[in-house]
């Protein structure tokens, strides 16, 4: 590409908005003129050497009747067509047959000429127009007076959007700009429009280099394997402005040139305003623009039933998904999408979505599968525990044999941020050397420094880089910078460690005081008590105003569900008589304090029959709660006994104490029994595995199988520097002082 030229016409479409929108809209507002502008003013161009032959086209169809107007796309060689009478910038030959004129021949009467003209574009472009909301500016634009001033400068010969060679006014070459440099000069306005805005300046972005070493890695392998003449699909669910579908064709092509194979571009995008770019760059190149599908990928799958060859994407993440999330996961947290069975991560970064989507899009009847590319940040690699959505999708791909290879990047990378981010490689059908295990590829020292920044991007990959790093990964050999795992190797078993719950017990005279107020609505009962006394347990309701207006004059949040019981007559009167009970357990079984839970309840269950007393379970609970306390020298309290079978003794099983409940990560590589006997009975030997919770996790450290140790500074260099340090400040305090 030849970016010095798409650089002056970059600088100059941002001359425009300076010279043209000052004082008529917000710098915010620019780029709502400036990107579809730029857009029709390309299709303009295009259009222009085959204009009167369209209007010729165009009066035949109108006399003789005839509504489709498809056959305009002949005549202008593109899938597009525009049948009004006028151009941007171009009159007809005085001799015209059919003539048009430039927008610009009728200044009076430029802004209703001009939405004539937007109204004579074909449909495709009509709803491109449409995305781009360009409509809504017009009445600004007319009562501001700067319709004619906007036209002229975009129409200017100092720049050139054909397709063919011009010159400017001083007579110099102004070069062709191809397709790839039109969806360049889009992408850089966007950025620089977003940056200007404090925006999200990568959102609709993906730096060229990081595509260009995404197609290398998915089609270098394959290359040999492409078919003569054969047709091959390449899809991106979050496209944007296109980019990363045009450069991938673009290499396609390139390996491909000798067999003559041909690439389908399917995508999808979300915001109105790139998915304009993105089909208006589909329409420029010749492809079919009906491909690119607007709406969030995730609850509005443009492609239900379709799989492709070839899928690239740099999804959002970090982003939240809630919006899509009533179409994906319904009531009872049943999922509803097909696409997302396997899991759904938590609705605060959907990143991983995109790639099941794709994961399930790949092929899996054709002889090369599938393969995928998808740049995400660190949390897809680990965030999520076992049982999680995130780790759940992790262990799909990976149980699947799909995940192939992942590739960290350096940092500022990306236009929006520094982060570390890395590209994941799928496969569903690896060749033998590679089933079974995952290639990790440390490229983040693989990079040089730009000579300026671009938001938070300051580094780049010169094709040397990408050359190198696309070697490791063809290589599949252990280096310093590529790791090779097996599938397991990355998979963990979650064993939740249970330990005894311990408690004393002894019927305190404090404790049964406090009984008469529900240890969950304590501090309410107890003011309510304070305020009407004995009127709790006969006629609540007469005090209801009063004991409402204390609870909103103090803020007071209290539950419906507890405000009933409170102003309940029977919930007071069961308080006390639960009081009652414990006062006949403590004549009972006096102030013992027992060290043994097992025996206090058994106690307690026989005074309970020698009174004849039948309490239900809630009076049973409150009572065995208020007088027992947490005491590791204390007896374990025993759940229940199995009976004892042949040959094996009776079962005890002890009640786990939640706040002393733990868990382990053992590799699946590790027998559960034999980590637990090595690792965690040495320490809590009362400790014991619930198996029923035992779940499966997959998570990937990059850091844990790249990292470099660092050796300490020696004390005596430290010194030496501390040294230094105060000899400077020292000069430095004189100087002031003096």
């Amino acid at each position: 590409m030849n970016h010095k030229s798409h650089n002056q016409i970059i600088n100059f479409i941002w001359g425009i908005a300076d010279d043209v929108l000052r004082d008529v809209f917000v710098r915010g507002k620019y780029r709502d003129i400036m990107l579809p502008f730029t857009v029709l003013r390309r299709l303009d161009v295009l259009l222009e050497p085959t204009k009167e032959a369209v209007l010729e086209a165009n009066q035949f169809l109108i006399d003789n009747k005839i509504d489709s107007k498809e056959g305009l796309k002949n005549k202008t060689g593109y899938p597009f067509f525009n049948t009004s009478r006028f151009t941007m910038g171009l009159n007809s030959p005085k001799d015209a047959k059919f003539p048009f004129a430039s927008l610009m021949s009728d200044p009076d009467h430029i802004d209703s000429n001009l939405e004539e003209y937007l109204d004579g574009f074909s449909d495709n472009v009509q709803e491109i127009i449409s995305k781009f909301k360009i409509r809504n500016q017009l009445e600004t634009m007319k009562d501001a007076g700067i319709t004619y001033s906007l036209i002229e400068k975009f129409t200017s010969n100092e720049i050139n959007l054909s397709t063919t060679e011009k010159k400017n006014s001083k007579g110099e070459k102004l070069p062709p700009l191809t397709n790839l440099g039109m969806g360049y000069v889009f992408e850089e306005l966007i950025r620089k429009f977003n940056e200007e805005n404090n925006e999200e300046a990568g959102e609709h972005f993906t730096p060229r280099e990081i595509i260009r070493l995404m197609t290398h890695v998915i089609f270098e392998p394959i290359k040999d394997d492409l078919k003569e003449h054969g047709t091959y699909s390449i899809y991106d669910p979050a496209c944007g402005s296109g980019g990363m579908l045009t450069e991938s064709e673009d290499f396609a092509l390139e390996i491909s040139n000798e067999k003559k194979c041909k690439f389908y571009l399917y995508g999808q995008e979300v915001n109105p305003e790139t998915y304009a770019i993105c089909t208006s760059d589909m329409l420029i190149k010749g492809e079919s623009p009906e491909n690119i599908a607007f709406g969030s990928t995730l609850s509005r799958d443009g492609f239900p039933n379709k799989e492709f060859d070839f899928m690239l994407s740099n999804p959002p993440y970090g982003k939240s998904w809630k919006v899509d999330m009533d179409f994906i996961v319904g009531e009872k947290k049943k999922i509803l999408d097909l696409r997302f069975t396997k899991g759904v991560p938590r609705s605060s970064d959907g990143q991983l979505l995109f790639l099941s989507n794709m994961a399930y899009k790949m092929k899996k009847r054709s002889e090369l599968g599938s393969r995928v590319a998808s740049v995400h940040n660190g949390s897809a690699l680990f965030t999520g525990d076992a049982g999680s959505g995130e780790s759940e999708i992790r262990r799909w791909l990976i149980e699947n044999d799909w995940l192939d290879c992942i590739i960290g990047l350096p940092k500022n990378m990306f236009y929006n941020t520094g982060i570390n981010t890395y590209i994941f490689i799928l496969n569903n059908k690896k060749p033998e050397r590679r089933k079974g295990k995952i290639q990790l590829i440390d490229a983040s020292e693989i990079y040089q420094k730009m000579r300026r920044s671009l938001g938070s991007k300051s580094h780049e990959l010169t094709d040397e880089h990408i050359n190198q790093i696309t070697q490791l990964y063809l290589d599949f050999r252990e280096t310093e910078q590529s790791k090779i795992f097996n599938n397991e190797d990355f998979g963990y078993q979650k064993i939740i460690v249970e330990r005894p719950l311990r408690l004393k017990a002894q019927l305190k005279e404090e404790v049964i005081e406090e009984l008469m107020f529900h240890s969950a609505l304590q501090e309410e009962m107890k003011w309510i008590y304070s305020r009407i006394g004995e009127a709790v347990y006969e006629n609540l309701a007469d005090h209801k105003e009063t004991i409402f207006k204390y609870w909103e004059k103090n803020e007071i949040s209290v539950k419906p569900a507890d405000k009933k019981k409170l102003l309940d007559v029977k919930f007071w009167q069961k308080q006390r008589e639960i009081q009652e009970v414990a006062r006949l357990l403590k004549s009972e079984l006096g102030d013992t304090c027992y060290d043994d839970f097992n025996s206090f309840k058994k106690d307690v269950d026989k005074a309970y029959k020698k009174h004849g007393i039948k309490p239900d379970n809630d009076t049973k609970k409150q009572l065995l709660n208020a007088f027992s306390w947490k005491d590791e020298s204390a007896e374990k309290v025993i759940k229940k006994k199995e009976k004892a079978r042949p040959g094996r003794d009776v079962t005890i099983i002890y009640e786990p104490d939640a706040e002393l409940r733990d868990s382990e990560q053992v590799p699946l590589t590790e027998d559960i029994d034999e980590y637990f006997e090595k690792e965690v009975l040495p320490h809590v030997p009362d400790a014991w595995i619930d198996y029923d919770k035992t779940l499966i996790g997959y998570e990937i450290s990059f850091t844990r199988h790249f990292y470099k140790y660092q050796p300490l500074r020696s004390l005596s260099e430290i010194t030496k520097d501390i040294m230094a340090l105060e000899k400077e400040t020292e000069g430095l305090l004189k100087e002031i002082v003096e």
